[in-house]
């Protein structure tokens, strides 16, 4: 699945995408290792792989249209490309703030509905959050510097969501303390 996936990627042209720390496809597989690293399952570690495909709240680089969703699911897996969705799909301004509670409820940022995912999607979404954000912050100090007391705030927030593994990570990168 993995060969497939990063197939996609490079005819996506994702080599050639700029992205802290180098290229996008750099960034995407450091963000799986990551996930993978903290004991992340397999399709969260395909998800991290493929996070970026629909483009995101924060980066709004489209490599694949949601027309082809069909596509990636072949890639990696159902379970893996939903991943992918909720995570390209959160309207953040919406969503970030109100994650950890019970109904958890975020925005679709491309449809517009509101939905309250369940547990187990809040915590990988979190996750990924977590690597997205933690391989920026290790890699680009002026970006760490700028934004890493806000990340330690949200991921703070977002403590229940996370694995041990995880918030240990956040804790390295974004406490000050640590540089």
């Amino acid at each position: 699945m993995t060969a497939q996936a990063l197939t996609i990627l490079r005819n996506a042209g994702a080599e050639e995408i700029e992205h802290p720390g180098g290229t996008l496809l750099a960034h995407l597989q450091r963000v799986s290792a990551l996930l993978a690293s903290w004991g992340a399952r397999p399709a969260l570690v395909s998800a991290g792989l493929c996070h970026a495909f629909y483009g995101t709240d924060g980066f709004p680089v489209t490599l694949l249209d949601l027309e082809h969703r069909t596509e990636l699911t072949e890639a990696i897996g159902a379970e893996a490309e939903a991943l992918v969705y909720f995570y390209a799909s959160c309207d953040r301004a919406s969503s970030y703030l109100g994650l950890t509670d019970d109904r958890g409820e975020s925005v679709d940022r491309f449809t517009g509905t509101r939905m309250c995912p369940s547990l187990e999607a809040r915590q990988d979404f979190a996750e990924l959050t977590a690597a997205n954000e933690l391989d920026i912050a290790a890699i680009s100090p002026e970006l760490r510097n700028r934004h890493g007391a806000d990340l330690l705030d949200l991921f703070t927030r977002w403590r229940p969501l996370l694995s041990d593994p995880a918030w240990a990570h956040c804790r390295t990168v974004l406490d000050p303390a640590t540089h």
